[in-house]
């Protein structure tokens, strides 16, 4: 990805994508890219000891933010600004503070209509202005018409380089040829995640009991419904268990899938995503902080203590205890 596309500029924010931002930080050096992003100026303090280039912070420059503001004229540090009152602001907080404009895009969630561009230019003489910041949509269908209308608008206010997030390095480039700018290709998911094949996520056996119907079991004694096993394993809420980010169910089957679980859900049954034996099992009751208890058929073969079983896990929201290199 790195080689394919302009200048990269690796994302490292949030949970780290399921492996940390230490661990990011860590590859982002191996990768000897210059900037690394992060979510918020909180997060700095996490990454600037393992990755030593400069550091680009992507959530908007806020003065009630203290991270942020004790931040402002780090030489390392490079911050967003997507108001044109924040530009005085932030040019008075710290020495010539490195900053990049925020253009707002059909996303609508931050950033500068044209109006504004043009007043925070001007009143950016304080400040590094690094260029401007786009931060597309994901779909796909007229995005690089959007990137290309406001990179041309960016351009006709002030030439500088581009910060893109959510194009290909394909389209970075072609983009980069055309204005005859340097684009900086922000990425994250496609990334860190952009081979799903490549990664496993297991969870270890921690115990396994013999159960038969009718007896009481977990922290809501509920009655079990016929003999079986139950496994508890490794893995909770902490670790994103059971956590899942709201989607949209875009088309009538995953609309049915949804209206489905949730009406399971609503009897107190949940489909787990530890898979044993071969298929996905039921949760006995909601994930507790760190472990899972699940029911497994009587007739089925159990694992033992100490094996791992297959759990998926969205990476996002997701915490891992550790990550191996196979």
């Amino acid at each position: 990805m790195v080689a394919a596309g302009p200048d990269v500029v690796p994302v490292a924010k949030g949970n780290g994508y399921g492996f940390g931002l230490r661990q990011l930080a860590a590859e982002a050096e191996r990768l000897d890219v210059p900037v690394l992003a992060v979510g918020t100026a909180a997060e700095v303090g996490e990454v600037r000891e393992t990755f030593h280039g400069d550091l680009v912070v992507l959530q908007p420059w806020r003065p009630a933010d203290p991270d942020a503001v004790a931040l402002t004229g780090d030489p390392r540090v490079i911050s967003t600004v997507t108001r044109v009152e924040d530009v005085p602001a932030v040019a008075a907080a710290g020495e010539r503070p490195r900053v990049v404009l925020e253009l707002r895009t059909s996303m609508r969630r931050h950033g500068l209509d044209v109006a504004e561009a043009r007043a925070a230019v001007e009143a950016a003489d304080g400040a590094e202005v690094e260029g401007w910041t786009i931060h597309l949509p994901l779909l796909t269908e007229g995005r690089m018409e959007e990137a290309r209308e406001l990179a041309a608008l960016a351009q006709s206010v002030r030439p500088g380089p581009l910060w893109i997030s959510h194009l290909t390095p394909t389209e970075a480039g072609t983009l980069a040829s055309e204005l005859d700018v340097p684009v900086r290709l922000r990425l994250g998911t496609s990334l860190w995640l952009g081979r799903p094949g490549l990664l496993t996520t297991t969870a270890t056996v921690l115990d396994v009991h013999r159960v038969r119907r009718g007896e009481r079991v977990g922290y809501r004694q509920r009655r079990v419904l016929k003999d079986g096993w139950v496994l508890v394993l490794a893995g909770g809420t902490a670790h994103g268990v059971g956590l899942e980010a709201p989607t949209s169910a875009a088309s009538p089957r995953a609309r049915a899938v949804s209206l489905a679980t949730g009406g399971l859900a609503a009897v107190g049954r949940a489909l787990s995503p530890y898979t044993v034996a071969g298929r996905k099992r039921w949760f006995l009751e909601p994930p507790h902080m760190q472990s899972s208890m699940v029911l497994l058929p009587a007739d089925a073969q159990p694992p033992a203590v100490g094996d791992t079983v297959p759990v998926q896990l969205r990476l996002t929201t997701a915490v891992v205890d550790r990550v191996v290199d196979a």
